[in-house]
């Protein structure tokens, strides 16, 4: 998978922010780039070693490609619950891997919308 191509295909989901928020925390994660709906992460990578992606995923989900796949695995960032990595090179295929990547963009999105947001207030 081109970098280039997944990080247009993030931004094409519509309302989409991108950032590299954690060189302030760090410098070794400059080069961490992450994309936001409403303000909340749904897909990080390393735009210095393009091998992996982070999600956020639906914790059944999660259970579940961790039971078939070899190529998810603990996310980087320790939230084990809500967020899996992925290998691009495993044995998940780029389609696969690009509708993980709009499902994380969904559940974040859903749940965050205005409307919604206002309901927890």
């Amino acid at each position: 998978m081109d970098i280039i191509k997944f990080r247009e295909y993030c931004l094409s989901l519509g309302d989409v922010a991108e950032k590299t928020p954690f060189g302030k925390f760090n410098a070794r994660y400059d080069s961490i780039l992450v994309f936001y709906v409403c303000g909340h992460m749904f897909c990080f990578i390393d735009i210095d070693n393009f091998s992996y992606v982070d999600l956020k995923a639906d914790p059944d989900v999660i259970s579940e490609l961790k039971l078939t796949r070899t190529a998810v695995t603990d996310p980087i960032n320790g939230s084990l619950r809500h967020w899996i990595k992925i290998d691009l090179n495993g044995d998940l295929s780029d389609r696969q891997i690009l509708d993980l990547v709009k499902d994380a963009y969904l559940l974040v999105k859903e749940k965050y919308t205005p409307k919604r947001q206002r309901s927890f207030k």
